[in-house]
């Protein structure tokens, strides 16, 4: 059963941890309630595959995931014939002088191997996550299209297969290009901002309970003064959560300019923005943090 309304989702994503503001929550309920798949898009790092993994924890379902990536094609993403088990049934019938009842069954269901978008159609009711599908080739989108309107699969050989229930569909993307118009008709969508300080604090507190209070609020606020800043690559939520935790790991009761010197490695991941940071600029940001409220 699905929460009735939405503060139940709110709820619900909570209890696994996952801190969702009320247009979030609502996005998330809507998508359950109606059936359809959710579309989220924004920054890498903001949360959006968290919400598919919490939602099998919780709902529970199982979590399918097929994760998206430059050639992705039908052969991974839904089904594939196993061509060397044919190949040894066909021997086997002619050895047997079998091979017209084999002719027939040739296509039979055992020489098909499942992929991630038939195997989340068919067995238990599960959460599909189809992550980053910005990385896949453009022209698979058009194998997804199917799945989405009406939870099928046409499989030429077999006929169609369709869900007895329908999964829960989460599609992530961090907008490396944009995903076609007819993905997005098919799906509620809602983009994924950093969160403000009040609920990353929130989520840090969740996820990182062991790190002082003084020391989370201030590593909050360094995080929120830095992604107002020109860098490569901003800091996700989950780099906040990990560099609040190795500050911890070295004793830090609060931030210093030396400890964040030494640690931006777990904060940034690229060498430009650490050599921009570093220094002068770290410092400033680190008495800016202790300023903020």
């Amino acid at each position: 059963m699905f929460p009735e309304d939405v503060a139940g989702t709110q709820a619900l994503l909570a209890s696994g941890g996952y801190v969702a503001d009320r247009s979030l929550a609502t996005a998330v309920h809507l998508a359950l309630k109606m059936g359809r798949p959710l579309f989220l898009e924004g920054e890498p790092g903001t949360g959006k595959t968290e919400i598919a993994k919490v939602l099998a924890a919780k709902l529970p379902r199982r979590l399918v995931r097929l994760q998206c990536y430059d050639g992705l094609d039908l052969a991974s993403a839904a089904y594939e014939w196993n061509h060397a088990r044919q190949l040894m049934a066909i021997r086997l019938a002619e050895a047997e002088g079998q091979t017209a009842e084999l002719e027939r069954g040739i296509y039979d269901r055992r020489f098909l191997d499942k992929r991630p978008l038939l195997d989340a159609l068919e067995g238990e009711p599960a959460v599909l996550l189809i992550d980053e599908l910005d990385r896949a080739d453009e022209p698979f989108e058009a194998f997804l299209l199917e799945v989405l309107a009406d939870f099928q699969l046409s499989i030429p050989e077999l006929g169609t297969v369709k869900a007895a229930t329908p999964p829960v569909v989460i599609i992530t993307s961090n907008r490396t290009r944009e995903v076609h118009d007819a993905i997005r008709r098919r799906c509620l969508y809602h983009w994924v901002d950093y969160p403000d300080a009040a609920r990353e604090r929130a989520i840090l507190q969740l996820r990182a309970p062991q790190v002082p209070e003084a020391l989370a609020g201030q590593v909050v606020a360094f995080v929120q003064k830095l992604r107002g800043g020109d860098f490569f690559k901003l800091p996700g939520v989950a780099e906040t959560i990990d560099w609040a935790a190795a500050l911890e790991a070295l004793n830090a009761r609060e931030l210093e300019p030396a400890a964040v010197d030494e640690t931006l490695g777990v904060l940034l991941k690229y060498q430009d923005d650490i050599a921009k940071l570093r220094g002068a600029e770290a410092a400033k940001l680190v008495a800016e943090a202790k300023a903020t409220p």
